[in-house]
């Protein structure tokens, strides 16, 4: 029988932990720039139900976490308008750091550095599990999507665009 891989608690492990969520460890070999598509090819799942955490900011640099499947891009227009902003557009990496705590690539929705508004593309809530980043690059876990409505007060949203 083969050893389970061990992977060492993160914020984002501990505050799942803590709140008593069960989820699924999922290690695999990082790429960079292999994004969600490079994790759920390796790991055999859908990209679709394989969820990146994108680190996003308004027209007045506020912060805010967008969820979106793997195989999809934000529409920053459709999102703009729907939570009320001028515009909004991708957080440039030392900056989504910051912001979350987290190396890009390794960023998850939970135990963020700053407490900043979680928004989900609504068709992710009609999944069934989703995979979505741990905390560390090369490291997702698997939970239920109602997980990031109840811990995070994640507000659905429908910005996606096929890639």
């Amino acid at each position: 029988m083969a050893k389970k891989e061990h992977v060492s608690e993160t914020p984002a492990t501990a505050l799942l932990r803590a709140q008593g969520v069960a989820f699924t460890e999922h290690p695999y070999e990082w790429l960079e720039h292999g994004g969600a598509q490079h994790s759920a090819q390796v790991l055999g799942f859908d990209p679709f139900a394989v969820v990146k955490t994108l680190v996003m900011e308004d027209e007045k640099a506020r912060p805010l976490i967008v969820l979106m499947h793997g195989n999809r891009k934000v529409s920053t227009k459709n999102l703009a308008r729907q939570i009320g902003a001028k515009s909004v557009e991708p957080c440039k990496p030392e900056v989504a750091h910051r912001h979350s705590g987290y190396l890009v690539g390794g960023t998850s929705p939970f135990g963020t550095r700053k407490a900043m508004p979680v928004y989900i593309e609504e068709t992710i809530l009609g999944l069934p599990r989703i995979l979505i980043n741990g905390g560390r690059r090369g490291y997702l876990v698997g939970i239920a999507p109602q997980v990031c409505v109840r811990l995070l007060a994640a507000r659905p949203v429908r910005c996606a665009l096929e890639e």
